[in-house]
């Protein structure tokens, strides 16, 4: 009879044990990795082989598939416009969600006829936008906000953040009979004189004179 009792006790210590261990080891399972659907900037160069465009990050040997997942596939329209349905290589710069092994791009930032990658502009230029006839070149840093066109002046505001609204940004200052405001929408700009397309419009006044032109994050 005792020896029962004893195999009894001990199974029920056995199944205990087990159960615990059971918890313990479902209790310490890593959590659930959710999938970050957030599209970044990606810097690169994109080719056409074939059927295919394959996209190789800036200082990164790798290579991988490059898809427009814009809504109305204006990315791809703009690079083929580009010269990338031509057989030319591309720099571009594009919001985009890497899947698998392919590149999802959503929206443009920048892209250029043989361009080179570029370094991001850092403090001293968050945004850059330009123009022609006449030509002109705004930078928008950290600090300052600083508009040069040819034969007159610089421009130069204390900066401050821009007021972002989807598909719009603005900004508006002034100090020492100097002013600037600006409007950057959110709609692809094209530069034919620079083989080059931007994803926003750009609208600057610099001391009373506006001036249009395209566009970019740096």
């Amino acid at each position: 009879m005792k020896i029962v009792q004893a195999a009894c006790v001990i199974s029920l210590a056995l199944l205990t044990s087990a159960v615990q261990s059971e918890e313990l080891s479902i209790s310490d399972l890593p959590p659930t990795r959710t999938f970050d659907s957030t599209p970044k900037l990606a810097f690169g160069q994109v080719i056409r082989y074939g059927n295919k465009t394959v996209f190789s990050p800036c200082r990164d040997p790798s290579f991988t598939n490059f898809e427009d997942a814009s809504s109305d596939g204006r990315i791809g329209r703009a690079l083929d416009k580009l010269g990338l349905s031509a057989g030319k290589k591309l720099y571009v710069e594009v919001l985009g969600i890497r899947e698998g092994d392919a590149l999802k791009a959503t929206d443009m930032n920048f892209a250029q006829t043989d361009g080179r990658c570029q370094m991001p502009g850092g403090k001293t230029e968050i945004w850059r936008a330009s123009g022609n006839e006449p030509a002109w070149m705004l930078a928008f840093g950290a600090e300052f906000v600083q508009v040069k066109r040819v034969g007159k002046p610089e421009v130069a505001v204390p900066a401050a953040p821009l007021t972002l609204e989807p598909g719009l940004a603005t900004f508006s200052a002034s100090k020492d009979n100097q002013s600037v405001s600006l409007r950057f929408e959110r709609q692809l700009c094209y530069d034919t004189m620079a083989d080059a397309v931007f994803g926003w419009t750009a609208s600057v006044t610099a001391n009373g004179e506006t001036l249009k032109g395209c566009a970019w994050q740096r």
